[in-house]
């Protein structure tokens, strides 16, 4: 890529790529592209929630709570992120879900970037 460099707006990019910044999904000559990794800034209402569990999962994913109240749902335990800065970190095979209990910003990394878990809604 040599040279190449973008910059931008977490806010204002995210809403094109459903919160993803960074990642597969991007165009092979975009400075944001990466098989590696992907980067999400999440803004979520009061109430959303998954529409359905990632089961199967191949990556390893972290999330960081920037502001609100946001749940993690995992097979056996839920985890509440409420201060800023809160995170929870887990690896391949674990499934999930979540819930924005109050109105929510987070920062998510996931490795590698791979194709196959984006949701419709209908």
């Amino acid at each position: 890529m040599g040279d190449s460099f973008y910059v931008g707006n977490a806010g204002v990019d995210a809403p094109l790529d459903r919160g993803w910044i960074l990642g597969h999904f991007k165009g092979v000559d975009d400075p944001r592209h990466s098989r590696a990794v992907e980067v999400k800034w999440g803004v979520h209402p009061r109430g959303d929630e998954r529409a359905e569990w990632v089961t199967g999962e191949e990556r390893t994913a972290l999330l960081v709570l920037v502001s609100g109240r946001f749940r993690v749902d995992f097979p056996t335990d839920s985890i509440v992120l409420e201060r800023q800065g809160d995170y929870v970190v887990w690896g391949p095979g674990i499934d999930h879900s979540w819930y924005a209990e109050e109105e929510s910003i987070l920062l998510t990394v996931r490795w590698p970037s791979v194709a196959g878990y984006a949701v419709t809604r209908e």
